[in-house]
């Protein structure tokens, strides 16, 4: 990254950033909201081969399978940013890891993909005008969970797991103090 001109130009990259790595945590958690909210109206979404056509229609189509998706975990990083006025273009890489346990085979994926984005800055706010995805690789392994052999979790029936939304964690009222807690962190 070129040193930035501006405090303005630190901003622009930094809601930029946060608009990419919302968009995976809807699609982790199942919140399209967050999905919906990174593109313009008319976006345009090229997923890679799967989808290509109005983000809108993507995000519908989305709407419908992600929320029971099985677990899946969107790790954005390599992160790109070139402004350019009020457009902006953006690389950045998806691994995603996908527990598929709801199978007569269960097992675990890993796929990287990278993402090109076109930003644009209207009226104040920078979404995704056009999306393109490239798939770089996918491994698949027997699904073989031990939480290391144990030594994280000795009974993970007993481990908080992550979980779709509004059942995640993530959209608890506790986490901004509108619940109290007990010690061990349970609702009261």
């Amino acid at each position: 990254m070129a040193r930035p001109k501006s405090v303005e130009e630190l901003f622009d990259r930094e809601e930029i950033y946060d608009i990419l790595v919302n968009y995976a945590r809807g699609a982790d958690r199942a919140d399209i909201d967050l999905i919906a909210a990174a593109y313009h109206d008319d976006a345009i979404e090229d997923h890679g081969g799967t989808f290509h056509g109005p983000a809108s229609e993507y995000v519908a189509m989305i709407g419908k399978v992600l929320p029971t998706a099985p677990r899946m975990s969107h790790i954005v990083t390599n992160i790109n940013i070139e402004l350019n006025g009020d457009k902006a273009y953006t690389e950045c890489y998806f691994l995603t890891f996908s527990r598929r346990d709801q199978v007569e085979d269960p097992f675990d994926s890993l796929t990287m993909a990278r993402v090109i984005d076109r930003f644009e800055r209207r009226d104040g706010a920078w979404k995704i005008a056009h999306r393109r995805l490239a798939w770089d690789w996918n491994h698949e392994m027997p699904l073989l969970e031990s939480w290391g052999r144990g030594g994280i979790a000795p009974d993970p029936s007993k481990l908080t797991r992550g979980a779709k939304k509004p059942d995640d964690i993530l959209y608890g009222d506790w986490l901004r103090g509108d619940s109290p807690t007990t010690q061990k962190g349970e609702m009261k």
